[in-house]
């Protein structure tokens, strides 16, 4: 299935159904009288968030969406049938955006969650309720309102609890098939992942959803590479996993090209919890392993976990520190915050 995270779609509400124009005709009913009915009320265009979808897929292939009409009403005063509400059913942390992909008119953040987007015309009036005394035998009616209709954006932000960033290649894609059911595509070459992967990670009888998404290079913001668009998917996340190749040639360049492509993309992403890891240090000595750590750790100002997504040394401790800072109250994650404790790394 192929993953589709923005799509620009049409919706129209349903036209409220004519009004009638009757008059009664019955046996010993003397003069006999109006008796045109209303005209039922236009069907409303509704989203719907609904559990197992994670793409906009759907929207490729259908871009309209049109809610049926009211019914038209008739004689004996009776009423036309309302139309059928139209359902859109989108993936959770879904959002739809006006026509500017600026402005936020719904946003999707739990299954289940419905909301009436346009709402649709009401019927017409038939000629019965037109009567007065003065115009007994009135043959106006209303011909119905008219529904609303728009182009909206829907975009999609993955609902993650964990984001995995850093530099292509970087071994992100390495980690989340670790720790995850994930099967996301691993290569030797930079962009393997061209879009969002999502894994369920079940440790010491915690489970949570990491999110790894395409590499960051510099200038992505202005476009380079695969760009920054895919950073919408780690807005919701509670904390940021920042991956740095062992093997780069200056560690600290590499986390700081990615921080400052967070800064530049905003919506609170340097803001975040993170957790620094050197990745891939199954090829080096204690060491060298020591002195990238500390090199790291003095660009970042952040304690460094040396880890080898590949062999699995030191996968359990970022795993740990994770749950650690996705519990608000748990305390060892409130002393690292003031810079007790910090972490200290040693062979494995």
């Amino acid at each position: 299935m192929h993953f589709l995270d923005q799509a620009k779609i049409f919706v129209r509400s349903g036209t409220g159904g004519p009004g009638a124009v009757g008059f009664r005709r019955e046996k010993f009913i003397e003069y006999g009288g109006p008796d045109g009915g209303d005209g039922g009320k236009g069907g409303d265009i509704v989203f719907e968030a609904v559990p197992g979808l994670n793409t906009l897929i759907d929207f490729r292939y259908t871009q309209h969406f049109r809610a049926q009409r009211g019914k038209g009403g008739s004689g004996s005063n009776k009423t036309g049938g309302g139309g059928d509400d139209l359902v859109i059913q989108v993936p959770v942390g879904t959002q739809v955006l006006a026509e500017d992909k600026e402005t936020v008119l719904l946003d999707f953040t739990r299954a289940g969650q419905r909301e009436v987007f346009l709402r649709g015309g009401d019927g017409g009036r038939g000629n019965a309720s037109y009567k007065t005394s003065t115009n007994r035998a009135p043959r106006q009616h209303g011909t119905g309102w008219p529904g609303a209709e728009a182009w909206v954006w829907l975009r999609l932000k993955l609902l993650a609890d964990v984001g995995l960033v850093g530099l292509p290649n970087a071994g992100k894609s390495t980690f989340i098939n670790a720790v995850t059911n994930a099967q996301a595509k691993v290569g030797a070459y930079a962009f393997t992942t061209t879009r969002p992967q999502l894994g369920v990670v079940s440790h010491k009888m915690r489970e949570f959803v990491i999110a790894d998404i395409p590499g960051l290079i510099e200038g992505a913001a202005e476009g380079a590479g695969i760009g920054d668009r895919f950073l919408g998917h780690i807005e919701r996340c509670r904390v940021l996993l920042h991956l740095v190749d062992a093997n780069d040639a200056d560690v600290a360049e590499s986390y700081r090209i990615v921080r400052d492509e967070l800064e530049n993309y905003g919506a609170g992403l340097t803001d975040k919890r993170v957790i620094v890891v050197l990745n891939k240090i199954d090829t080096l000595d204690d060491e060298l392993i020591a002195a990238l750590s500390a090199e790291l750790e003095e660009a970042s100002g952040a304690p460094v976990i040396p880890m080898s997504g590949a062999s699995g040394v030191g996968v359990d401790w970022v795993l740990d520190q994770l749950i650690e800072l996705m519990d608000p109250e748990n305390k060892q994650v409130e002393d690292s915050d003031e810079g007790e404790d910090p972490i200290e790394w040693s062979p494995i």
